[in-house]
Formats: structure tokens, C-alpha cells, sequence
């Protein structure tokens, strides 16, 4: 449930290129203190939008807030975050100098800089090589880095555009991690993802983007929706299983049950009493849902630009 007071409110958004329109009619709000997918095809508008969240590109139209203050605002902006999808530091200064750089910018003085330039450097993996050129640093120890710049000053919002891109199962697992700590210290993100298997994995919410506006927004569960097959594992001597089935729905066999498609889960229990009324055996049911990325190709199919 959104909140009363939440972390990005935005309504009606528009951004026009001359005679391009990057954003239309875009709406949505993000709760305080969760982590918030924005998906959609390449094209869709997501990397304008979160230019306009983070003050770095003026809307033509509409309106919103951002921790509480209209967007662009100055002092919103020292409490955010921000991870940009394509960014490149100078090769020849070291990770810690960096951060230094960095903190420097936001405001922090020397020794409270320092300590959190090292707690940033631990928390995403980099304290080994804190002294290390960032030319020597392998595609996902930059992106690690970009992390740590983003994490300075433990901001209130934190925005990451594609933070896992180039980093290993391992480097996900870690972020994740990091996501949730996050969370957990009331913090709230605005995750800019294609890796829809992460996404599924973090997001308390999201919402997907086509075509400049919101197609569909809430918790995952309800924008996948409703199981639309079940798999049954169960046995019936003298008639094939497959038979029982059939009038639910097209059914297909699979080495560990059938499957039986088009069928919802409230009709599950009229399928059990069939299979009892038959003297079968059942030995498991289980519903079958849609993902998010199926989810996410239907909203969204034709819509690349």
C-alpha cells in the first residue's frame, strides 16, 4: 500500500525532444523504505524518467514530488543515490580517490568522509583494492564502484539504473544483499532493471513502461496474475491419466506429470475430486504460474524502439 508520504509521487509526466515524445503522460508512486522495480523495452522512456526523478532533465508537463520537495529540487537531491547506467571514471585515480571525490562533492567532511569512503568500499567488495587504479578494474569491479559512489552519506533514495549488468552470479547475489540492507535501514530504491529474474528476487513492487506511460503497476503477484496451468502427479489403474484430465483444459505429458493448461487455481479442487472419484493415487498438484518476464513481453510486445 503506498504510503501518505512517499517517496516519489509523479503525475502525468510529459518530455518532448522536439518533435519526439520520450515521456507521456507518466504517473506513479513509490512508497517510502521499498524497493521498486521500473521495467519496460529499450525505447520505453525509463532512463528520461529517472533523469527527470534525479533533477538532471526538466518535464514540459506535469508535476510531482521527490522525498517531499517538487522535482529538481536541491535539497531533495543531497539525500539521493544515484547509479547511472553508463558512467566511466578517471582511469588513473585509484577507487578510494574516487569516493574521496565523490564525498568531497556531497558535502562530507574529511573524517566522516573517510570513514564512510571505507564502509562503502567493504560493503560492496573493494576494500582489497581500494589503492588500485580504476584502469587495472575488470567491467564488474567498475560497476561496484559506481555502487559505492551511489551509497556515500547512506542516502534516503537510492536510484540504480542496471546496477547488476555486468557482474557475476555472485556479484548479483551480493547486491541483492546490499538491496536488502537497504530496505531494511528504511532507505528506499528506485531499481532500473532488464534482469527480470532480479527483479523478481528484490522488488516489493514494480512498474512497467511502454511507450512513454505505466502500463501496469502493483506488488509482482498481481501484475503476473493468477496461475493459468497446473502439473499433476498421480496414477489411476486402467485409465490413462491423461483421459481423466482432458476435460479441463488441453493437457500435455511431461516426464514429472502431466500438465494440464487454461485451468485456475480455484478449479484445483474440482480436479482432486476427480482424480478420487477414479481411484487414483495423487501424489502432487501444483499450480503453474505465469513469470514476469512472460508477463512483461505481453504488456510490452511491439513496443521497443
Amino acid at each position: 500500500m503506498v504510503s501518505n508520504n512517499p517517496a516519489i509521487d509523479v503525475r502525468h509526466l510529459v518530455k518532448r525532444y522536439g518533435e519526439v515524445t520520450a515521456l507521456e503522460d507518466l504517473s506513479l508512486c513509490v512508497s517510502r523504505g521499498e524497493i521498486f522495480g521500473f521495467l519496460g523495452p529499450n525505447g520505453a522512456g525509463k532512463t528520461t524518467a529517472v533523469k527527470m526523478l534525479v533533477g538532471l532533465s526538466h518535464c514540459n508537463d506535469g508535476e510531482g514530488n521527490v522525498l517531499g520537495r517538487p522535482l529538481g529540487d536541491r535539497a531533495a537531491r543531497r539525500r539521493f543515490g544515484y547509479l547511472p547506467e553508463l558512467f566511466r571514471y578517471q582511469e588513473w585515480l585509484s577507487a578510494r580517490e574516487v569516493l574521496a571525490l565523490h564525498a568531497k562533492l556531497a558535502g562530507l567532511s574529511r573524517a566522516p568522509g573517510a570513514r564512510e569512503i571505507t564502509r562503502v568500499l567493504d560493503l560492496v567488495g573493494l576494500a582489497a583494492r581500494a589503492h588500485h587504479r580504476v584502469g587495472t578494474f575488470s567491467k564488474g569491479m567498475q560497476q561496484r564502484l559506481g555502487l559505492a559512489v551511489a551509497l556515500l552519506g547512506e542516502p534516503e533514495l537510492v536510484f540504480l539504473d542496471e546496477p547488476t549488468s555486468a557482474l557475476d552470479p555472485i556479484g548479483r547475489h551480493e547486491v541483492r544483499e546490499i538491496l536488502r540492507k537497504l530496505k531494511a535501514r528504511g532507505a528506499t530504491v528506485f531499481l532500473n532493471s532488464h534482469l527480470l529474474s532480479e527483479v523478481e528476487l528484490v522488488c516489493d513492487r514494480v512498474a512497467i513502461v511502454n511507450r512513454g506511460r505505466v502500463v501496469a503497476s502493483g506488488p509482482i503477484s498481481q501484475i503476473v496474475g493468477a496461475g493459468h496451468a497446473v502439473r499433476v502427479r498421480a496414477s489411476a489403474d486402467g485409465t490413462p491419466l491423461e483421459s481423466l484430465l482432458a476435460r479441463f483444459g488441453p493437457v500435455v505429458v511431461e516426464p514429472d506429470g502431466v500438465r494440464v493448461d487454461g485451468v485456475a487455481h480455484e478449479d484445483i479442487p474440482e480436479i482432486v475430486a476427480a482424480l478420487v472419484a477414479a481411484n487414483a493415487r495423487i501424489y502432487a498438484i501444483q499450480p503453474l504460474g505465469v513469470s514476469l518476464e512472460e508477463r512483461f513481453i505481453q504488456m510490452t510486445e511491439g513496443g521497443n524502439a
